[in-house]
This record gives structure tokens, sequence and C-alpha cells, in this order.
């Protein structure tokens, strides 16, 4: 049971490892993209590739869709990103039950975003870990984790990629420690319980009085969604790629363009916007609205922005 690619990893690593898998159940086909042409899940693409059967149930809860897993007679369910509550009729279907990937080291990070907000909080490491899977969000024993550091420069698209690949490996070992009874659950410490919300639109945009090294981390955190945004002159303003400038200081107020220079061959633009604390913003990749995604060098150049502006509207 899952959705996005990050599901579609560990379906792809179950079948490799040989085992049976009677059923995928996926989220029904969505609009995307300009076009808003209904595009199929990862999952589901995975499925049909691989022969097996693909179920796209409206309503989990539903007992018509509770009849037909049951008629599959499985022995466990794997559950990875599926993105809907499952009740407990669900969960006690399976002798085995029912067993989750998760995308952070459990408890740290509870909830739908947890590789966004491990980087945006700034966490040296995360990882993934499998576990039982109960009524309470992320709750659950833990069978097997996994760790891995977070890159200096690693946007949160490039860890999910890492995750998965990782993920679907751990539960690979889980299934075979399960089946051999070499795994034991482990009760997650309560008191150790952090929370990765859903993320929203919001979420994206630049609180200028912030610390430097802490936009930074948020510029990496939502890319490639919602994406670390700002205003300027009435318009968004999408920042790509920024870093902490480190020692350099700046007076000017937050969210002003406090440097903007650039050599003849614009290969040494430079633009700084002031940050909380006197701490400055490098930032060498932008669009502006309506534009596409471009440098710091060619936004100088066609003159999106200048010395002086001011991000965020104050």
């Amino acid at each position: 049971m899952g959705t996005p690619a990050f599901a579609a990893e560990s379906l792809s690593a179950i079948l490799d490892a040989g085992h049976d898998v009677a059923a995928v159940v996926t989220r029904p086909d969505a609009r995307a993209g300009r076009g808003r042409r209904l595009q199929p899940p990862p999952v589901k693409v995975v499925g049909f590739a691989r022969g097996v059967p693909v179920l796209q149930p409206a309503e989990v809860a539903s007992q018509a869709f509770l009849g037909m897993m049951a008629a599959l007679r499985p022995d466990i369910l794997v559950v990875v990103a599926f993105g809907r509550i499952l009740g407990q009729p669900l969960l006690d279907l399976a002798p085995r039950g029912a067993i989750n990937v998760h995308a952070s080291l459990l408890p740290k990070l509870r909830g739908a975003s947890p590789i966004v907000w491990a980087i945006a909080r700034g966490e040296s490491e995360t990882g993934v870990t499998t576990m039982k899977m109960v009524r309470q969000l992320d709750a659950g024993a833990i069978l097997l984790q996994r760790a891995t550091p977070i890159g200096p420069e690693e946007t949160s698209g490039e860890l999910e990629a890492r995750l998965a690949r990782l993920g679907a490996g751990l539960l690979v070992e889980t299934l075979a420690g399960l089946a051999a009874g070499r795994v034991e659950e482990q009760p997650q410490d309560e008191r150790l319980v952090t929370w990765a919300p859903m993320l929203k639109k919001s979420d994206g945009l630049v609180d200028w009085s912030l610390g430097a090294a802490q936009i930074a981390r948020q510029v990496r955190a939502f890319d490639p969604w919602p994406g670390a945004w700002t205003t300027l002159s009435g318009g968004a303003l999408r920042i790509w790629k920024a870093r902490d400038a480190g020692e350099t200081k700046v007076d000017d107020p937050a969210g002003r363009i406090a440097s903007a220079r650039g050599g003849a061959d614009g290969r040494e633009a430079v633009v700084l916007v002031a940050c909380g604390g006197g701490t400055a913003l490098q930032v060498s990749e932008l669009q502006p609205e309506g534009r596409r995604r471009m440098t710091a060098a060619q936004a100088l150049s066609g003159r999106y922005l200048k010395e002086g502006d001011q991000l965020g509207g104050g």
C-alpha cells in the first residue's frame, strides 16, 4: 500500500527479493501538470509493469474494499507513504499485521513531512524506520532503523531519493528478519517524540528576520515543494539556491538587498540579502514570477533586481 515514488522504490525491492505481492493498493489517478491530465501514481506504474494487480479504492474504510482485501488473504500488509489513514479492521486483516517504512529515526519527526523538517530544523542526520502499525500516528513499535548523515548542501528532493533506496533495503531486511524470528519489537520512547506536520504553501514564505543560516536550510528543505519564496514589487520571487554568507555582516533592514554586483562575464555575480542579527544570505539562483529559473548574474543583467530592493514587503 503506497503512492509516490518513495513507495515505488520499496515495491520494486520486495518484488526483486522474490516476495509474492498479492496486490498493490494505491491512490486513484490524479490530475497534474499544466495540462491537468490524469496521472497514475508511481506505485501503480511499477505494479502494472511488474504484472501485479492494482487496486485504487476511493475509500479504504468501505466494506467493499475490506472484502476485496480479505479475499486476497495476505500474510502481512506493507504500507509506505500511502497517504490515507488505515482503520483497525484493515490493520488487523493480515495475521502478521501491518508494517510501515517511515522516513525518520522514530520517535523523532512523526508525521507527514519528516524529510523536509529534518533539513529545515538543522538535523545533522536522519534515516529510515520500519515499524508495526497502530492506530496512533507513527507510534508503533520500532522493528529496524538505519541512520544517514544529511549533506550540507542536500535538498529535500535529493535526500528523499536517498532515503527511498535506504528504506527499500531496510524493508527487505525487515521482512526477512520477521520471517526468521530475528526482529524484536522495540517500543518508542514517548518522551523523545517530535513532529513533522504536513507542508503548506505558506511554509515556504521566507521570514527575513531569521538568521541567514536558518533561511539557507529552509531553501534546501522546501526544494522541490513548496519552494522558499518571498515577494518583490508585488510579485512572488522563488529562491532556488542560497547559502549563509558566513562572517559577512550587514547593517541593512532584514529583507533588503544589501549588495548586488557582478563581473563583466557574470561569473562573479553576488547578491546578498540582509537577514536577522546582521547576517547575510548569498543568493545564487532565483526565479521571478512568470520568468524562468536563472542565476544571480542573469537576474542582475536582466534587471530583475537591484541593490536596495526590499524583499518581503518590509
